[in-house]
């Protein structure tokens, strides 16, 4: 149990709402964009600034700061019981390439603000308590493997295997991690998939429930799963003046048809609950004057039900064969996740926090993907959302307020008290 003759109440108590926003004012400044959003992908120089940051900001508590063979980072306060399993609570620090302040990095800076409200409440948790950065959970914004630093944690994926992907300059995650111990010498190599007692992520919703409902905290109880596809379609370059229609093999227009019929199947959904995306759509020679030889395009299909999962996205290729107007067409799936139950011992650790200091709150079923998502296969996981304007998300207009970032952050603290005090 917790000790420090304080009780419920104390760790949220010490979250300092103005020290919490002026670290994301800070962090926003790590890749800041002319419209006021950010652009830190995996483990560019940003990122690795944001991880220097963070070890900086370690430094008056003494606690420990290390970083594995993947990248991922750890800030660790002690327990009373320093071999005890640790909890973990923690997110991401990469972005989109056009991404916002709060997506990923609130997580992180909650994590720590309730490290910090713990410590001043003069708390002892028998177990310790670790912030963690989990290195590119950001799929396709620069490496195109997603959730790679948890995923690599929990044994999903080899580290060899992450350690050979490259980045559309031809860059691997391998060189990336290197360099950024090169640039974080002084910090001692952690050895990863330890074990750990619990895992607890804050995030923005990146949707707009808790805002229409006027609601501050979302219990997340599990995550929809997600089907990720590349799609190459291989024409040949000609003379947009001379080639007659019947003897081209334009690749642009069958992407077009594809694109076309993939959206009539997939939308065919009343209640709105398919989530289909055509993100990436990259055509070659891209000149004025010829018939496109080459295009490339990315699917990303997400759906809470498994099964319509498989029934949709086993689609994707002979719509694809079908309309491929005597072009060439490769389909290859990236990636899949099926979706997914949280356990109930974080959340409702966080439905009783959230209800101790009287917040509204409600039970939630996360849209996106999160780190949460493998961390379960290590340990009980669970998030908690708080609003985001509008509920946009994964773009510079990405917004959240102080009050509300601090409400997750209390209710993060008190959680955490509980699950380092088991």
């Amino acid at each position: 149990m917790a000790d420090g003759g304080n009780g419920f109440g104390s760790a949220a108590a010490k979250v300092d709402e103005a020290r919490l926003w002026q670290r994301h004012v800070d962090m926003a400044k790590l890749g800041g964009t002319p419209k006021g959003g950010v652009r830190r992908l995996a483990l560019d120089a940003n990122d690795i600034a944001a991880r220097r940051l963070l070890a900086d900001w370690a430094k008056p508590y003494g606690w420990q700061v290390s970083m594995d063979a993947i990248g991922n980072l750890y800030i660790r306060r002690p327990g009373t019981d320093n071999d005890a399993d640790p909890v973990l609570s923690g997110s991401h620090t990469d972005t989109q390439p056009s991404g916002g302040r709060f997506d990923g990095i609130y997580g992180v800076l909650a994590a720590f603000e309730a490290m910090e409200a713990i410590e001043a409440a003069g708390i002892r948790t028998r177990r310790p308590i670790e912030t963690v950065v989990w290195t590119c959970e950001e799929g396709g914004a620069r490496f195109p493997m997603g959730t790679m630093g948890s995923g690599v944690f929990v044994g999903r994926t080899p580290l060899a295997d992450a350690r050979a992907v490259a980045d559309y300059d031809g860059v691997t995650v391998g060189e990336a991690v290197d360099a950024a111990r090169a640039a974080l010498p002084d910090l001692p190599e952690r050895t990863f998939g330890f074990p750990i007692a619990a895992f607890v992520e804050a995030h923005i919703e990146q949707g707009p429930i808790l805002e229409e409902k006027g609601l501050q905290i979302g219990v997340v109880t599990g995550i929809q799963g997600a089907r990720r596809f590349r799609v190459e379609i291989e024409g040949a370059d000609a003379h947009a003046g001379t080639t007659p229609r019947a003897r081209r093999k334009d690749a642009l227009s069958a992407a077009v048809a594809m694109v076309a019929a993939l959206e009539k199947v997939f939308h065919d959904d009343p209640s709105d609950t398919v989530r289909f995306t055509v993100g990436r759509f990259v055509v070659t020679p891209n000149a004025p004057a010829v018939v496109p030889g080459h295009v490339a395009f990315t699917i990303d299909f997400r759906h809470p039900d498994d099964a319509v999962l498989t029934s949709l996205g086993d689609q994707v290729e002979p719509i694809c064969q079908a309309n491929r107007k005597g072009c060439a067409v490769t389909v290859h799936q990236t990636a899949r996740g099926k979706p997914l139950t949280f356990l109930d011992l974080v959340p409702g650790a966080v439905d009783q926090a959230a209800k101790g200091l009287g917040l509204g709150h409600m039970r939630i079923n996360s849209g996106a993907g999160h780190d949460a998502g493998p961390m379960q296969v290590a340990a009980p996981s669970g998030m908690i959302f708080v609003p985001c304007e509008h509920g946009i998300s994964h773009a510079e207009a990405e917004n959240a307020t102080p009050a509300d970032l601090a409400a997750g952050a209390r209710v993060l603290a008190e959680t955490l008290v509980t699950l380092a005090g088991r």
